[in-house]
Order: C-alpha cells, then sequence, then structure tokens
C-alpha cells in the first residue's frame, strides 16, 4: 500500500482521473454514438444507422462548406509555416539583432490577444483596404492566427540544436544558407511537420474570426455548422462533427509522432 502511495497510485487519484476524463470525453462519446442513430430526434435513439452520414454526402451547401474549410486551412496552414519557420530562425540564430523584443512581441500576440478583437482589427483591416471578403480574406486571417503557433514550435526545436553542427559544416566549406538546408533542416523537419499539422487544426477549428472575415458564398463548415446549430440541432451535424473528430484525432496522432521523432533526432544529434 505505502509503495502504491508513492507511486501516486491510489484509489482518489484513480477516481479524479476517471471523473476528470469522463467531464472532457464523454460528450464527445455521446456525440459520436448518436452520430449512428437512426431516428430524426437527436436524444431518442431509433437504432444504428448511416443514414445521416449519407445525409452529409447529398447536402451540397455543406459538401461546399466543408471543401472550403480544408482549402483554407490547408494554404493558410502552408503560408504560415513558412513564415513561421523562418521568424523562428530569425529569433533562435539573430540573438542580438536590433528590434528583436518588438518583432517577438508582436509575433508572439496573438497567443495572448482574444479572437474577437483579432477578428475584428482584421476585418477593419481588409474594409480600409476595400477587399472583397472570400477565401483569400479568411486564409490571411487564419495564417496571422496560426503563424505564432508554428513559430513556437519551430523554435523550440531549433533552440535545442547544437550550432556547431552548422559551423563544421561551415568550416568544410558550406556557406551559411547551405549549411542550414543540408544540417539543421533535416533535423528540423517533424518539427514543421507537427507545426503545420497544429496550424491546420486550428484553422479548420476556427469560428470566430473566420465569421469577421468571410464573405458570401466563402462560408466555412464550423460557421455553417453554427447557423444551422442556432435553428436546432440536427443529427446530420452529429455525423459532421463525428468526421471532423476523426480527422483532427489522426492529425494529433501524426504530429505526436512527428515531434518524438523530432526529439528522437535531436538527442542522436547531440554530439557525446
Amino acid at each position: 500500500m505505502a509503495s502504491r502511495k508513492i507511486n501516486g497510485i491510489t484509489p482518489f487519484n484513480i477516481t479524479a482521473l476517471a471523473l476528470g476524463l469522463a467531464f472532457l470525453y464523454l460528450p464527445i462519446v455521446i456525440l459520436v454514438i448518436y452520430s449512428f442513430n437512426d431516428s430524426r430526434l437527436v436524444t431518442v435513439w431509433g437504432g444504428w444507422s448511416l443514414r445521416w452520414y449519407r445525409e452529409f454526402f447529398d447536402d451540397q451547401a455543406m459538401l461546399d462548406a466543408a471543401w472550403m474549410s480544408l482549402r483554407v486551412a490547408a494554404v493558410s496552414a502552408t503560408i504560415a509555416t513558412v513564415l513561421g519557420t523562418l521568424a523562428a530562425v530569425a529569433l533562435t540564430r539573430g540573438e542580438r539583432f536590433k528590434g528583436r523584443m518588438l518583432f517577438s512581441g508582436m509575433l508572439y500576440a496573438p497567443l495572448v490577444m482574444p479572437e474577437v478583437i483579432s477578428g475584428l482589427s482584421l476585418l477593419l483591416l481588409f474594409v480600409a483596404l476595400d477587399a472583397g471578403r472570400g477565401f483569400w480574406t479568411v486564409t490571411i486571417a487564419h495564417t496571422t492566427l496560426t503563424l505564432c503557433f508554428v513559430t513556437v514550435v519551430v523554435q523550440s526545436r531549433l533552440g535545442s540544436i547544437d550550432r556547431s553542427l552548422e559551423e563544421a559544416a561551415m568550416d568544410l566549406g558550406c556557406n551559411p544558407v547551405r549549411a542550414f538546408l543540408s544540417v539543421t533542416l533535416p533535423l528540423i523537419i517533424p518539427s514543421i511537420v507537427a507545426g503545420w499539422m497544429l496550424a491546420f487544426t486550428l484553422s479548420l477549428d476556427d469560428v470566430v474570426i473566420a465569421s469577421f472575415t468571410t464573405g458570401p458564398g466563402s462560408a466555412t463548415l464550423p460557421i455553417r455548422i453554427y447557423s444551422e446549430v442556432r435553428l436546432g440541432v440536427k443529427p446530420e451535424i452529429n455525423a459532421i462533427s463525428t468526421m471532423f473528430i476523426a480527422l483532427i484525432t489522426v492529425i494529433i496522432i501524426v504530429a505526436s509522432f512527428a515531434s518524438k521523432l523530432s526529439r528522437t533526432q535531436g538527442e542522436n544529434a547531440v554530439p557525446l
């Protein structure tokens, strides 16, 4: 009994963990189960069926919104990954450049700024530029939102890499750019992939900023779902949400493996 307490495995801890997991995941489990419900009433079980998944694939408006969300998420995540990686390199390799603190503060501001403020400021910017709201305004907004997250992920990985590896490559004749591309980039690719997946997930999930920057014919799937839910929850929404949960779960698992691979490569790259 004493050893179990030392290891932190007590009945109280197990109960607390079970209650915490139930609080977090029981609603999701119920949603997934009821996505296979044959009844039109979301709270009345009518038997197992794939009816509402078929309804989703027959709903052209929902399919268009889903395609818009995937396009926006893919493009904004790619742009945010490129810019975030460059920003991480600047912050890690240029410790003493002038204006570093201001640049770092502006870069990380979206991490702590409420999304309502970010969305409203972007809306005012697009209105001032007389830019028609649509695919590109939502993409730019999501790039602004996710850029800082990519920078945090890549910067943490860059900070753990020994600079002597690049210095050795430059001693052997490489210029700084080639040394970075040949030595450092292969080591940080898993963190770049993890940053892209995080940015993709955040873009796919966003409602607040997209609601400020979207326009006619460019509604994303979360906005479409929100507008449908206000009129009442339909079983089709459960099916759509279940598919999104499955997609995001796969992305998180792949990102976790990429992060683990990054740490393993970093440990192997540390000279003895």
